[in-house]
């Protein structure tokens, strides 16, 4: 692994190196990640670090640089590093008691939105997992008339969706319960439900990238098959739907068909799947 020599350097000399020592580490993404960082650290856009690429940094600047960088070879997330991650156009605060929101998830969160857009009056929602309040606080951004109950077992993880909702202004339409499902939701009835809960099979979690094992195993773990939550979640969704209300879940890979069965099942009907932008089946919602 190539050193890496404490000395006030340019934006691009710094990059330059970076990338190097994150490409000698393994990493996918090694220039991006060390755009996104050294413009985290110099408090700027990552545009800004071409158009002023002959600036000399300081050496505080580069030393946390460093020390930055030193911490995504030891495979811990960007978003963790940073504190942020964009989601839905918004840029959220994540930490590491919250799974790090990904662009496949906008899918189920605006298909949602765009269901209690149509209804065309107040309407109210659960999300169920909330984590970091991203599917939540995106709904109520762009649903002006909506009200959410976003639900976590964790109580640090509500904190953060908290702390997201207050940022984005939308804390005063929104309520948090901590426990499981729909324990804290009881008499509550909802327009739509969303959630994106554990997928992953428990044997699988061993094969997952080093990074994404620094996420919370909470809202990875999904059972024996990886099904767990969804035959929870469907079988008592019913109770807490208005008659012609949504569910709507994210899924794993290959799981479509077993997810989709569960629904039928429980009674639910115009079962539908979505794809991701690479075809992968990734969101199924079906009414009561």
């Amino acid at each position: 692994m190539r050193s890496f020599i404490v000395m006030k350097k340019s934006v691009t000399e710094v990059l330059k190196s970076a990338t190097a020592r994150l490409v000698d580490g393994g990493i996918d993404s090694p220039r991006l990640d060390a755009e996104i960082l050294l413009a985290h650290v110099l408090n700027c856009r990552r545009l800004d670090l071409y158009v002023d690429a002959g600036k000399i940094l300081s050496l505080e600047e580069i030393l946390r640089f460093n020390e930055l960088i030193n911490r995504r070879l030891a495979k811990i997330p960007v978003a963790y590093l940073t504190g942020t991650k964009e989601f839905f156009g918004l840029k959220f605060s994540v930490t590491p008691d919250v799974l790090i929101p990904r662009p496949d998830t906008e899918i189920v969160t605006e298909f949602v939105g765009e269901f209690l857009r149509s209804l065309n009056r107040e309407v109210n929602f659960a999300d169920l997992g909330t984590g970091s309040g991203a599917i939540c606080v995106s709904i109520l951004k762009f649903v002006k008339t909506a009200r959410a109950c976003a639900v976590d077992v964790s109580q640090k993880a509500l904190d953060v969706a908290k702390f997201n909702a207050q940022k984005f202004h939308v804390d005063d339409r929104a309520e948090f319960f901590c426990g499981d499902l729909f324990a804290p939701l009881d008499g509550k009835i909802f327009d739509a439900i969303i959630s994106n809960p554990p997928y992953i099979p428990t044997d699988d979690l061993k094969f997952l990238q080093a990074e994404v094992q620094t996420e919370p195993r909470l809202a990875l773990d999904g059972g024996d098959d990886g099904l767990n939550f969804y035959r929870q979640i469907i079988s008592d969704a019913s109770k807490f739907l208005a008659t012609g209300g949504l569910l709507a879940v994210e899924i794993g890979i290959n799981q479509s068909t077993a997810v989709k069965n569960i629904f039928a099942r429980a009674g639910f009907v115009d079962v539908e799947i979505l794809r991701d932008l690479s075809g992968i089946d990734r969101v199924v919602a079906a009414k009561i």
